[in-house]
């Protein structure tokens, strides 16, 4: 289903309502597609407004956490031996509103390798998920209550940034980006991304009907079926959203393992959002996040309409767009210092300038590249999932995700939309951000941002 909440930027806009305008419905009319667009009233103000003033993505904001250092350490301890994120209490300080005994916690799987009590001396650069309500019922800032503190390879996160804002106007669910100046007990402040957590609010923001279901898919999972005892899937899906309920997605999985290619063909439409589906196959491909559903870490929401009775796949994890390398490393903050494009589909190294877009594939067809299976902790399936598969398999679908592809290449590359909100983006941490990180780090990292883009117009 189409999300109901579009957040384009005004320097977009006017290229974008052009192209959509433009947008043409080719062949594959029977795989029940329509183009790509996103809200028919995306040109009024009124629905240029951001969600939550926190999440206004034209300045720097400030967060500063206190907490303590017992604590932390005794949390860190924690998931060294046996991988559990602990919730630690915290003060923190949100553009200069302070709230008290909030939660945070560890967030990330491959950004966390190598985290030791060694390498954990400088919280600023590590990943956290913090919950203002974590102890104390309806706390929240300006309407929003848990607020991801982004890993990156990079030192500005802005191919995360850009990556989530074009995802907007593809209209797909995203996730609202903005950059931080964030500190930790008074020490070093550093230059971190931060995103909405898709959880209970962010679905009831992004989608219409409001007792839909959220399923997260863990790290370590895969879109397998298991059988019929929901106790099989605990380490495989987390309900964020809506009653607890794995029935549904108990029936989706059994349904794209288990049915015969033509029950498949003839019956997912009724099951999934097919259109949403290509759109987001083609997205991931175009801006080379080789970490997406089938990537290494199985990223992604599965949301479930009860009044269509269809399933949606929802984008998350986008810190390896335009082809990022992913280096680890027990971090993954500014102190990553890579360089968008150093990891383009099949790999690469962190700094070098990425050699155009997206490998080029058939018609019809995903790129292929990526690391192998099992390379970091917690690859999940591996670089594999049996919907995606399935999915291209077949000659309907796969014209469907040709089409789309083709459709978001134009909207958002060709037309220069990409070169727009890279503009901004740059302009935001140059004016607000100058005291984080160098007017010539965030013009190179733009500038292999765009060398990526022209590399797939």
């Amino acid at each position: 289903m189409t999300p109901i909440r579009t957040i384009p930027r005004l320097a977009a806009m006017s290229a974008l309502v052009a192209i959509l305008a433009a947008c043409s419905t080719p062949a594959s009319e029977a795989a029940g597609d329509e183009p790509v667009a996103t809200d028919p009233d995306a040109t009024d103000t009124d629905s240029l407004a951001v969600s939550s003033e926190l999440f206004d993505s034209s300045t720097v904001h400030t967060i500063s956490v206190g907490l303590d250092e017992t604590e932390y350490d005794a949390m860190i301890q924690t998931f060294t031996e046996t991988g559990e994120k602990d919730w630690i209490s915290i003060d923190v300080t949100i553009d200069g509103e302070t709230y008290e005994n909030a939660g945070m916690r560890l967030k990330g799987n491959s950004s966390l390798f190598g985290l030791s009590a060694e390498t954990a001396d400088n919280p600023e650069d590590l990943p956290w998920l913090i919950d203002l309500d974590e102890f104390v019922d309806g706390q929240d800032h300006d309407g929003v209550d848990e607020i991801v503190i982004r890993s990156n390879s990079t030192e500005t996160g802005m191919n995360e940034a850009v990556a989530q804002e074009l995802l907007s106007l593809t209209g797909l669910a995203s996730q609202d980006a903005i950059a931080t100046a964030f500190t930790v007990n008074g020490g070093e402040t550093e230059l971190r991304l931060a995103v909405e957590n898709p959880d209970g609010t962010w679905h009831d923001d992004n989608f219409d009907d409001q007792d839909g279901l959220l399923y997260k898919a863990d790290s370590e999972g895969d879109y397998s079926y298991r059988g019929d005892d929901p106790d099989a899937y605990d380490d495989v899906f987390d309900q964020e959203a809506g009653d607890d309920d794995l029935t549904p997605l108990i029936g989706f999985l059994d349904f794209i393992n288990n049915s015969d290619d033509a029950t498949f063909a003839a019956e997912l439409g009724d099951r999934l959002d097919v259109d949403a589906f290509a759109t987001y196959l083609a997205y991931q491909d175009l801006i080379g996040n080789d970490d997406d559903i089938d990537g290494r870490g199985n990223n992604s929401y599965l949301q479930y309409d009860t009044t269509t009775d269809q399933f949606t796949v929802v984008s998350w994890d986008l810190n390896l767009a335009f082809g990022t390398a992913n280096v680890g490393g027990g971090g993954g903050g500014a102190a990553g210092g890579g360089v968008p494009g150093g990891g383009a589909p099949g790999g690469g190294v962190p700094g070098e300038l990425p050699v155009g877009g997206p490998p080029a594939g058939a018609a019809g067809e995903r790129p292929v590249g990526g690391p192998p299976a099992g390379d970091l902790p917690g690859a999940g399936a591996g670089g594999s999932n049996i919907l995606v598969e399935r999915f291209m398999a077949d000659d309907g679908f796969a014209a469907l995700y040709a089409q789309k592809t083709d459709e978001l290449t134009e909207l958002l590359f060709t037309s220069g939309t990409v070169d727009d909100v890279i503009a901004d983006w740059s302009d935001v941490l140059i004016d607000g951000a100058s005291d984080l990180v160098g007017e010539d780090v965030v013009m190179a990292e733009a500038a292999a941002l765009t060398a990526y883009a022209d590399g797939a117009r």
